[in-house]
């Protein structure tokens, strides 16, 4: 008997990337034949930290191809990047399938694209290939996509999506409020790379969800109720975590240092403060330092994740230097790693509280395992996903910037403190785990049940 066979193409950054990967087991789990398209670059990290035990299925086999990017461009330079890959992908992509249609026995019947590779769904209708568009993030960022005519008509933003006013603005009154400056695409970088962004992801974005068969979201309905019931075309499957199906989690750039876990036994039940800014975040070295004294004020156990050498796109060029005297002083009481197995720690009964930049994987591990949040966004979607912490579930606390833009060593300290002695944030994120969890279970509405539509539409049932 022959298996539907389906493509899945992630965009190239590491919280993309493990989503798509995660619904990738959920397919092959359920009979689905899958090949998994990194670019180049990508798919070299991920295999270079793969180890055989990871390997998900006899059903999914991992490709790539390129970027074009060539080793003299700057990989930093995500405007760049972005033009690139939109101009050369799309032949690349269209050679490798129909490469894949002529040696295999089964020809690619789907494609499943991940919403900042809009491109993709042009080779899908050239081709003549259902598409599914796949949100790695909120549903509120997909909503905010396919609402980018009405930000237009309102004037909340110029063609270039730059914002018009800083007015606050709820697409639906079940939605949280957002600042137009906040928007993922303008806070990115410069003002050309915010354009680019613009232009390719969240115009093609757009285009594609429309064109789309399906739309599927790395979310629950009980999280983002508001978004959903908006646009009732985007589907919730989430959480898509390994730790749901007893499984380790695939697609990492780096190799985990699973000593972590050894250190976390030998703590306190809910005293630890766990630090970790996910992939691309960067710190200056005045800010590193306040962060390690910060941490060292709480008189707290601590597990820093400071991560070293690149990240995604972005080159770390920082060596940070710890304050003199520091690793002495805090000793055992700290523990800091290059790259920690976070769904595992997050789960672990030593863990109190996550201090993290509130990137939507980050934020749905969190959730799922009821901890509370110090909330640190970075750029992008972080700043509604810190919003939904704070505001809308009430699960966390958002650190402050003083007026030279340091988060400094007092206010962690006084947040730490906050946080930690506050019992209705406490009962809010175990309540919230609690619907995170019963979203997986069988059922109408659900996760799992859109999750397996999806599969049986795919197979053709």
């Amino acid at each position: 008997m022959k298996n539907t066979h389906v493509l899945l193409i992630p965009y190239p950054a590491q919280g993309h990337v493990i989503p798509l990967m995660e619904a990738s087991r959920c397919f092959t789990n359920n009979g689905l034949k899958v090949t998994f398209v990194n670019t180049e670059a990508t798919h070299k990290r991920i295999m270079s930290s793969w180890s055989k035990e990871n390997d998900p299925s006899d059903l999914m086999q991992m490709v790539s191809i390129p970027d074009g990017m060539g080793p003299q461009d700057n990989g930093n330079d995500i405007g760049k990047k972005i033009e690139t890959m939109f101009r050369f992908m799309p032949n690349k992509l269209e050679e490798l399938i129909n490469g894949i249609n002529k040696t295999h026995d089964e020809d690619i019947t789907c494609i499943v694209a991940d919403y900042c590779m809009g491109w993709v769904s042009k080779v899908a209708q050239k081709m003549g290939i259902r598409l599914v568009t796949f949100c790695s993030g909120p549903a509120a960022v997909m909503a905010l996509i396919m609402s980018i005519q009405k930000l237009l008509d309102d004037r909340v933003i110029d063609v270039n999506g730059v914002p018009l006013n800083n007015q606050m603005i709820q697409l639906s009154t079940n939605m949280p409020p957002m600042t137009p400056a906040h928007f993922f695409w303008s806070s990115i970088g410069d003002s050309a790379t915010n354009k680019i962004v613009f232009e390719n992801t969240i115009v093609g974005g757009k285009e594609a969800a429309e064109t789309a068969d399906r739309i599927i979201c790395n979310s629950v309905m009980e999280l983002e109720a508001g978004a959903f019931t908006l646009f009732p075309k985007i589907l919730p499957i989430g959480p898509l975590l390994a730790t749901n199906r007893f499984t380790k989690q695939i697609g990492h750039f780096w190799n985990e240092d699973s000593s972590c876990l050894t250190w976390l036994d030998q703590q306190p039940v809910c005293s630890v403060i766990y630090v970790a800014f996910g992939s691309i975040t960067i710190f200056n070295q005045a800010q590193f330092e306040e962060l390690a004294l910060g941490l060292e004020l709480t008189n707290r156990p601590f597990l820093w994740v400071v991560r070293s050498g690149t990240s995604g796109s972005i080159i770390d060029h920082n060596k940070y230097v710890y304050p003199s005297g520091y690793i002495e002083r805090v000793g055992t009481r700290g523990k800091m790693v290059s790259w920690a197995p976070q769904q595992e720690v997050l789960k672990h009964p030593s863990v109190a509280c996550f201090m993290s930049h509130c990137g939507w994987n980050s934020t749905m591990e969190g959730v799922s395992n009821g901890v509370r949040f110090l909330c640190w966004p970075y750029f992008a979607d972080q700043f509604l996903n810190a919003n939904y912490i704070c505001d809308i579930w009430k699960i966390g606390l958002g650190l402050k910037k003083d007026d030279k833009g340091i988060v400094t060593r007092v206010e962690i300290k006084s947040k730490v403190e906050e946080l930690l002695s506050n019992n209705i944030l406490k009962v809010n994120a175990l309540t919230l785990q609690e619907k995170v969890i019963n979203s997986l279970q069988e059922g109408n509405n659900t996760s799992n049940k859109n999750l397996t539509d999806v599969i049986d539409w795919i197979k053709g049932d």
